[in-house]
């Protein structure tokens, strides 16, 4: 067995082809991805539902969500930190595992208290999957393909919110108490998670940045040894990245590491666009079937509207996966964020089917386009050491956000309606689209270790 360095793993790496193992993480991941954002869609579902099933107002159910974000919050912090210490792929089998427990537990739920009370547990594996899994799948990808395949990753997010929009179609509405049948569904990552524990490898940037030199070796012998199922071994290595490099032994010192010189601008570039991102999306989004119905439309004509608004965010991911390597991160992230402030205006004046349909499609595709390239570019901000921490962090900050959005937006419907809502969510798309020229450009260069 030689002895392998950081260095020689993370070059090895940039030079590979896109391998059968590439795509066993990719799908694995991803499938963990659907699963969470199943989890996620579910909720809105089942908060239009319990408004007239437990005759609650729409401010008491506000904190069901609220009290998810607020695990999500604390979950992506903590695992972060977690995963830089004890490895991606442990931190990310164990909370899929958390929240699918705590989503079925959540289905016996025999009032708005315990709701409350195990959403936010559901919260605290679901904050921690996304920016550990996406952290995990960039630290595999070669440098020359590494943003698409983070945005197709992303895209596994549209397809369990799809099926989401199809269990509150088909299921909520048809049979009684159906939101409890929805959210048992959501017990399924229980199951995943052992698949993911021991089905798929662990990061040998990971591995080589802890001095597991041999266990590194093995993970890339196997990549390398893996059948090519597209494009080829690239013949030189990939420009370095230009971020600073840093080391954090201590939750301390990785933490101080964010903000170290040369490194705050990015941090608070990056924390901006996810507070902003997070609010006008789950202050649209979680509402969407309740503002449906606030409008005369019927509970099973409103999910209709949602899951036909859901489907535009395949193409949206579609079209940034392709823009994401030719424009670049920052760019593309900008431009989504742009045509993501425009359509939420013009959602929020729709009033006529087509035009409620066709404004929520345009935000769908946009802003979900948008998340890709956010969570591109976000691992690729940080030095192998800090990669888990700097996302973890970035996505807590975000989670605080989508804290606030869900009690917020009734309190602006009740000011001046919906149009003032999606005014007010535009604009925090805008100030992220501005936010994004603070980050890096990362385009085709091999990750910081």
């Amino acid at each position: 067995m030689t002895t392998t360095t950081t260095g020689s793993v993370a070059s090895r790496l940039d030079r590979l082809p896109f391998t059968r193992t590439h795509l066993r993480v990719l799908t694995g991941s991803g499938t963990g991805w659907a699963l969470d954002a199943m989890d996620v869609g579910l909720i809105s579902f089942v908060i239009a539902a319990l408004v007239s099933e437990w005759s609650l107002t729409t401010a008491s159910t506000s904190w069901i969500a609220s009290a998810g974000f607020a695990g999500m919050a604390i979950g992506a912090t903590v695992g972060g930190l977690l995963a830089d210490r004890i490895g991606r792929r442990s931190v990310f089998a164990l909370t899929l595992l958390v929240y699918g427990l705590a989503t079925g537990a959540s289905a016996l739920s025999g009032g708005l208290v315990a709701l409350i009370a195990l959403r936010f547990v559901v919260g605290l594996g679901l904050g921690a999957e996304l920016p550990v899994a996406s952290t995990y799948v960039s630290e595999f990808a070669p440098a020359r393909m590494r943003g698409r395949i983070i945005v197709v990753l992303e895209a596994f997010w549209a397809v369990g919110w799809t099926a989401s929009a199809l269990i509150g179609y088909l299921v909520i509405p048809s049979v009684p108490e159906g939101w409890r049948w929805a959210l048992a569904i959501g017990a399924v990552p229980a199951v995943y998670a052992l698949i993911v524990r021991w089905a798929l490898p662990e990061s040998p940037r990971w591995l080589a940045s802890r001095g597991r030199a041999a266990e590194a070796e093995r993970v890339v012998a196997g990549l390398e040894s893996s059948p090519t199922l597209l494009g080829r071994p690239a013949t030189s290595a990939a420009e370095a990245a230009d971020t600073p490099a840093a080391r954090g032994a201590t939750v301390g010192e990785r933490l101080r590491g964010l903000w170290a010189p040369g490194m705050r601008r990015r941090t608070a570039s990056l924390w901006i666009v996810w507070f902003c991102v997070n609010f006008s999306y789950y202050g649209a989004f979680i509402w969407i079937p309740t503002l449906l119905v606030s409008q005369g439309f019927g509970l099973v004509r409103s999910f209709e509207f949602t899951l036909l608004i859901t489907l535009a965010q395949l193409p949206g991911y579609a079209v940034a996966a392709w823009l994401i390597e030719k424009w670049g991160r920052r760019a593309t992230l900008s431009v989504f964020l742009a045509g993501s402030a425009v359509a939420a205006i013009l959602f929020g004046q729709a009033t006529t089917v087509p035009m409620i349909l066709a404004t929520g499609m345009a935000l769908s595709f946009f802003n979900l386009g948008a998340w890709g390239a956010l969570y591109a570019v976000t691992p690729e901000t940080y030095s192998t050491s800090l990669r888990a921490t700097g996302a973890g962090w970035a996505a807590g900050i975000g989670r605080i956000a989508s804290i606030l959005a869900p009690p917020v937006v009734p309190a602006l419907q009740a000011a001046g309606g919906i149009p003032v809502v999606f005014v007010v969510l535009s604009a925090f798309f805008a100030v992220a689209a501005a936010a994004t020229w603070g980050l890096a450009e990362s385009r085709g260069r091999a990750l910081a270790d």
